[in-house]
C-alpha cells in the first residue's frame, strides 16, 4: 500500500493504493475525467483492492473493488498552507488502520484526519519545530498537554486499567492517536484497579504498565490517577477528544460531566473482537 509513483506499476491484489491527483492521471493514460473516476478505473487497471486517489483539502475520492464509490471530506480545512509530507503522513495512518483491523473507508477516513490536520499546524516545518523544543527530555503528561495547546492542536486523551496490554489495547490507543496531535493515556493506579476489578488485580503493577505505555510509539504521555474514574485527571489535562472504547457496557460515562463543562468531544471506538485482559487471564489459567 502506498503513493503510486512514476516507477514500476503496483503489484496486483494491494489492499489500497493512495496516488495524488497527479499520480492518477498519469496512470490513466486514455483520459482523466477527475479523481473519483480514475479512482474506479484504477481499481480495475491496477488490480487493487481499493484506491483512494486524494484530493489535497477536498479528502480523497475512494473506489472500492464491488463495492460502492464514496468521497472522504477533511475534518479540517487547511488550504494554502505547506502540505509537504501530507500524502505519507495520510498513507501511513491509513496502513496502521488497516492493520488494526478497520475496513478500508475508516482507515481512509483516518488517513484524510491524520493529514489535513497535519497540514493544518504547519506541515513538515512545524514537525521540525516541536521536535527542537522538546528534543529527547522526558515529557510529563501536562508539558504534552501545554505544548499542544500552545501550537494550536488537538489533544486527544483517553483511560483504563492497561492490565496485560494486548493487541485490542494497542489497536484502540493507535486509533485514538490519529485523531489530533497527541495522546495522553491516564491509567488506574494499581489501588483504583484493585478497587473496580478486585484483589486478584491488577496482574501488572502500575510502574510496569506505565512503562511498556510509554514506549508505545502512538503515545505521548502517561498520567496515573489514584481515584475511581478520571474526572481529576481529565480536569488537569482538558483534552479536546476523550476516547472510550466500545466494549464500554453502561450508558452513562462517570466522566461526563466534566468533560461537558471543558467542552471535549467524547468518541467511541470498536475494539478487536475477543481481545481482552479478562480473556488472557482465562486462557493463561
Amino acid at each position: 500500500m502506498g503513493p503510486a509513483s512514476a516507477g514500476e506499476q503496483p503489484v496486483p491484489g494491494c489492499s489500497l493504493l493512495t496516488p495524488s491527483e497527479a499520480e492518477a492521471r498519469a496512470l490513466c493514460p486514455s483520459g482523466y475525467a477527475g479523481p473519483d473516476q480514475a479512482a474506479r478505473q484504477l481499481v480495475r487497471k491496477l488490480r487493487a483492492r481499493a484506491v483512494a486517489v486524494t484530493t489535497g483539502a477536498h479528502g480523497a475520492a475512494l473506489a472500492v473493488e464491488g463495492g460502492p464509490f464514496a468521497h472522504v471530506p477533511p475534518p479540517v480545512q487547511a488550504g494554502g498552507q505547506d502540505a509537504c509530507g501530507a500524502g505519507d503522513r495520510f498513507a501511513g495512518a491509513a496502513a496502521l488502520a488497516l492493520r488494526d483491523g478497520l475496513d478500508v473507508r475508516d482507515a481512509v477516513t483516518v488517513g484524510v484526519g491524520e493529514a489535513s490536520r497535519f497540514v493544518e499546524r504547519g506541515g513538515a516545518a512545524n514537525v521540525k519545530v516541536a521536535e527542537q523544543e522538546l528534543g529527547d527530555r522526558p515529557r510529563t503528561a501536562l508539558e504534552v498537554a501545554e505544548f499542544t495547546r500552545a501550537n494550536g492542536g488537538r489533544l486527544i486523551a483517553t483511560g483504563g486499567c492497561f492490565d496485560l496490554l494486548h493487541a485490542g489495547h494497542v489497536s484502540l490507543l493507535r486509533r485514538a492517536r490519529a485523531l489530533g496531535d497527541a495522546l495522553v493515556v491516564c491509567v488506574n493506579s494499581d489501588d483504583s484497579v484493585r478497587r473496580l476489578k478486585g484483589p486478584g488485580r491488577p496482574i501488572v503493577d502500575v510502574r510496569d504498565r506505565v512503562e511498556v505505555l510509554r514506549a508505545l510509539g502512538c503515545v505521548d504521555a502517561v498520567l496515573v490517577f489514584e481515584e475511581n474514574t478520571p474526572a481529576r485527571a481529565i480536569e488537569l489535562l482538558r483534552p479536546d477528544v476523550w476516547v472510550k472504547g466500545g466494549d464500554y457496557e453502561g450508558e452513562f460515562l462517570p466522566e461526563s460531566e466534566i468533560l461537558g463543562r471543558l467542552g471535549a468531544e467524547i468518541v467511541v471506538l470498536s475494539t478487536l473482537p475477543g481481545r481482552s485482559t479478562t480473556n488472557l487471564i482465562r486462557e493463561i489459567q
